[in-house]
């Protein structure tokens, strides 16, 4: 059986970081160690598809060459045998003509996803190769040969298993695989990715595949944590999570963990593990199908929402206007956040302003529309049973000072949440680490 372990981009961010990986992942326990690519690497990427698309050509040779620069220096710190530096710096080499090509024709959204698959590509082969200059046998094992995602954009569950197998099947003796997070081919066998955030989601999906016993999630922070380590301070790592809690809070705003990663892990009930590379002896924090303690375990703070105000010019639950609502947002495919209604009118939020205008416009057809951008969610999350009382009123008592956009409260026992402007999101965030938490 093999452990499933993702590392994200600050994890092999330097050469050093690359080489401490070593006692991380070769100590013999058989393991599929999934890699992001180096931290910076996917932005820059970006930005020379930018230019591609602008067909400011220039722009992006230079910037090319500024990231091939980079990634120059990190193999010439990386390996010390003169065999090593020579493969790896034809490897560079070749990854980077690739994105050269693309100056030369047309550039469409199936050449972005290609070029933006060329970071994970290079950390998994220096890894790779510095593996094998320090004499651990590894396989490199190509993610695009099994990952793949089907025309809905969900992971082909039964295709990655059966390829996934054969790969291993392939290799069969071997305990070290290394492989690509994010990336992935679609349903047209083209290259395509998992979003950003994707390597977790990744490694979830590989875990769930392959039946792994555990899948560890290794970032540079030890573990999810109360509050937001960033903004409050006198946080803690939370020692365990139920799915449920997890999920929630990864998709509130939680940064160590991506929210798809939860689901692929839930239905085989495989453990997920949050770990930090800089503190390995850590415990970090346990998610998996356990039955906590009741009470509050962690908050969490999501930006960029915008609320929506939907005033019906009659009642409210006049037969077909609740349906009416939901299948425009449906039909630009816009998830809606929270959600609280009162006789006469719906409040709601999104954080993807992608459609935003052309869901007021056909909102206006049947109501009276307002919205408030530049809204926070503040998420409370834990084990919080509706028959238990007190849980609703400590989290209100420590927020009494800031006014309250939006309550979201019952519809899961996971979870209490309030919409407040951006502006108090610190003090937010602060008032309830001392009310629920007991610190300043």
């Amino acid at each position: 059986m093999f452990l499933v372990l993702k590392f994200g981009g600050t994890s092999v961010g330097t050469p050093q970081r690359i080489k401490d990986l070593v006692k991380l992942t070769a100590n013999g326990t058989p393991k599929i160690v999934v890699l992001s690519a180096m931290s910076g690497t996917t932005n820059a990427l970006v930005e020379i598809c930018n230019a591609l698309y602008q067909r400011n050509t220039e722009e992006a040779a230079h910037l090319t060459e500024k990231l091939r620069t980079n990634y120059k220096q990190v193999i010439s710190e990386l390996f010390s045998k003169k065999e090593s530096l020579e493969k790896a710096q034809e490897l560079v080499l070749n990854h980077f003509n690739y994105i050269l090509a693309f100056t030369l024709d047309m550039f469409t959204a199936n050449e972005e996803k290609a070029i933006l698959a060329q970071g994970e590509l290079l950390s998994t082969a220096l890894f790779h190769y510095y593996l094998e200059e320090s004499g651990i046998d590894s396989v490199l094992l190509p993610a695009l040969n099994f990952m793949r995602i089907d025309k809905n954009e969900e992971p082909d569950l039964p295709y990655i298993r059966k390829y996934i197998h054969e790969e291993l099947v392939l290799n069969s003796g071997k305990n070290l695989f290394i492989t690509q997070g994010y990336i992935c081919r679609n349903s047209f066998g083209e290259i395509d990715n998992l979003k950003r955030g994707g390597s977790d989601y990744s490694a979830s999906i590989i875990g769930a595949a392959i039946k792994s016993p555990e899948i560890q999630i290794w970032t540079d922070i030890d573990g999810m944590h109360n509050n937001d380590p960033r903004i409050v301070s006198n946080t803690h790592p939370v020692s365990e999570l139920s799915f449920d809690e997890a999920a929630e809070l990864a998709y509130f705003g939680a940064k160590i963990l991506h929210p798809t990663c939860i689901l692929p892990a839930q239905k085989e009930n495989i453990p997920v593990r949050l770990k930090n590379t800089m503190q390995p002896e850590a415990p970090g924090t346990l998610i998996a199908n356990v039955s906590s303690e009741e009470g509050v375990k962690a908050v969490a703070a999501k930006d960029g929402i915008t609320a929506i105000n939907i005033k019906s010019d009659r009642m409210l639950l006049a037969h077909g206007f609740l349906r009416a609502v939901f299948e425009i947002f449906e039909r630009f495919k816009t998830p809606i956040d929270m959600i609280t209604t009162s006789e006469v009118a719906i409040s709601l939020t999104v954080d993807n302003p992608k459609h935003l205008t052309l869901i007021i416009d056909e909102l206006k057809d049947i109501a009276q529309v307002e919205i408030d951008e530049n809204q926070t969610i503040i998420c409370v999350v834990g084990n919080l049973p509706k028959h238990q009382s007190g849980f609703a009123s400590k989290v209100m008592d420590a927020l009494r000072n800031i006014p309250l956009r939006m309550v979201s409260y019952g519809g899961s026992p996971n979870n209490i949440s309030v919409l407040v402007n951006s502006s108090l999101k610190k003090e937010a965030l602060l008032a309830l680490n001392k009310g629920l938490f007991n610190k300043n």
